[in-house]
């Protein structure tokens, strides 16, 4: 690997004929990242030999012709994302790369596993924290490091939302080190978004590739939106119809996940709704129709806390549904995810999550966390502070790249800056030593080449627990780098759990 061992000539469109290699001849694995295809020495992983195998097989101009009719299918569904701050523009096509990122079923099963055990902890975390907090209480978790989140919410303290669940649907961002040990980088149990991407990027995958499909047995991913339905009605509240009226909350198409929004409402086939769609009577949620009023039963929503109810929260919000919080109160409706989730993947929390799961199911964690500075105790802040050039800094509650400082990559500028900020509030920031993440073949100007990636499975807790297989694999796509966000240049893969054992 790493030098040309094969290819043939195809005529130059101006001149001599030029070498047109095949797809993994001049692919060299990151010296010191594991690689999700290759061993470090050269050959293949034995699960991935069959895929290295088919797709090696293909030259590069091949591959090129294929990526481009992967990236007009993505032009034709008008698979986008928004970049608030790009000033070039603000939709932009999802950036895809065709080499898949393969997961083996033994490894698959324990991860499964830890990542069912992580949500049943985080539920029972959330009803305690609002009910007795015996968590606080013995001091497993210092309180006012909850009690003062922003996501803790005190107009849940004393309720139980129907059926008892608290984050019905998950998104839990796994790495994998040097090792090629898996760790939990963070949980997303507020509104996670990306699973849209995983749906289409497979579907793209079998237009593209519909032979590699034949050979190889991958899981299915396509069960999501029927899966994430049937969930959602068996917690509907008590006096819902029968099968409940379950709809999708959205704040509107200048969204940067309104894609996701109306292609999750198509294909789960509930109404896709706005605001003003919503009205409540007498605690009643109720949807307007050509045909009268609808009682609404499930709001899955994809508004923050803050936006769902102009009574309660923000008085200022437009998106909301005056009501809505007081009809959620008196049991007559189910939201998910329930309000006041943030406090359960607020950053300075999640390093106590596998102390949860000790403390609430007497087990041992499946999947450990990253290690985790908390700038809030005065030790973990000296120590940040004097390492700031070593570290990755998180403000708590940012998400997709935003308010986060890469240690080694930053200037003295940047890390003066981010000094301050800690300074002046600490609780707001975390820091962590930099974990070298997973590379896998990614396509580049260059042709393939290792890019850094992560894995944000989906976990859908109703009545009981269900794992996609796999999730959003999210690359990045520039050299180096180590942020995989979409939001900050990244792009994504299709995510293969395969089905043999190997």
């Amino acid at each position: 690997m790493g030098t040309l061992i094969s290819g043939r000539s195809s005529p130059g469109l101006n001149g001599p004929p030029t070498v047109n290699p095949m797809l993994f001849d001049v692919y060299a694995p990151h010296p010191t990242a594991w690689d999700e295809l290759f061993t470090r020495t050269g050959g293949p992983h034995t699960h991935c030999a069959p895929l290295v195998d088919r797709l090696g097989r293909l030259f590069a101009t091949e591959f090129q012709a294929k990526r481009a009719s992967a990236d007009m299918a993505f032009v034709n569904q008008g698979i986008t994302f928004s970049v608030y701050s790009d000033r070039r523009g603000v939709e932009k096509i999802f950036p895809f790369d065709l080499i898949p990122r393969p997961i083996p079923a033994a490894e698959w099963y324990p991860l499964e596993a830890g990542l069912v055990q992580r949500i049943k902890a985080l539920n029972l975390f959330l009803y305690d924290v609002y009910h007795d907090q015996h968590i606080l209480k013995d001091g497993i978790i210092p309180a006012d490091l909850v009690l003062e989140s922003k996501g803790f919410r005190k107009e849940m303290i004393g309720f139980a939302p129907p059926g008892g669940v608290y984050i019905h649907i998950c998104g839990t961002d796994l790495v994998r080190d040097a090792a090629g040990q898996f760790l939990v980088l963070e949980d997303n149990g507020r509104t996670p978004s990306g699973v849209s991407y995983v749906l289409e990027n497979r579907a793209v995958m079998k237009k593209v590739f519909p032979h590699l499909f034949a050979d190889i047995r991958v899981r299915r991913v396509e069960d999501y939106p029927h899966r994430l339905r049937d969930a959602l009605a068996s917690v509907a509240p008590v006096g819902a119809a029968s099968p409940p009226c379950v709809v999708l909350l959205s704040p509107g198409p200048y969204n940067s996940a309104y894609f996701e929004h109306s292609f999750l409402a198509r294909h789960m086939g509930v109404e896709l709704v706005l605001g003003p769609d919503l009205f409540v009577h007498d605690d009643v949620v109720y949807l307007k129709t050509t045909r009268g009023p609808q009682r609404v039963d499930v709001i899955y929503r994809r508004l923050d806390d803050d936006f769902l109810d102009p009574e309660t929260f923000r008085p200022d919000s437009v998106l909301g549904v005056p009501g809505l919080f007081r009809a959620y109160r008196a049991g007559n409706v189910t939201f998910a995810n329930a309000v006041g989730t943030g406090v359960a993947d607020d950053k300075a929390v999640y390093p106590y999550v596998e102390e949860m799961i000790r403390f609430y199911l007497s087990e041992e964690p499946l999947l450990k966390n990253v290690p985790t500075y908390i700038c809030a105790r005065p030790a973990d802040c000296r120590y940040t502070l004097d390492h700031l050039d070593e570290l990755v800094v998180k403000a708590v509650n940012e998400s997709g790249g935003y308010g986060m400082l890469m240690g080694p990559s930053s200037t003295a500028a940047q890390r003066a800056e981010f000094a301050t900020k800690i300074r002046e509030n600490p609780r707001n920031y975390v820091s962590q030593p930099v974990v070298t993440l997973s590379t896998c073949p990614t396509w580049t100007d260059e042709g393939p080449a290792p890019r850094h990636v992560d894995l944000r499975p989906y976990i859908i807790t109703g009545k009981s627990t269900w794992v996609l297989p796999g999730g959003l694999t999210r690359t990045a796509l520039v050299k180096g780098s180590l942020v995989v966000n979409s939001s900050q240049g990244g792009g994504s893969k299709d995510t293969w759990v395969l089905e043999n054992g190997r």
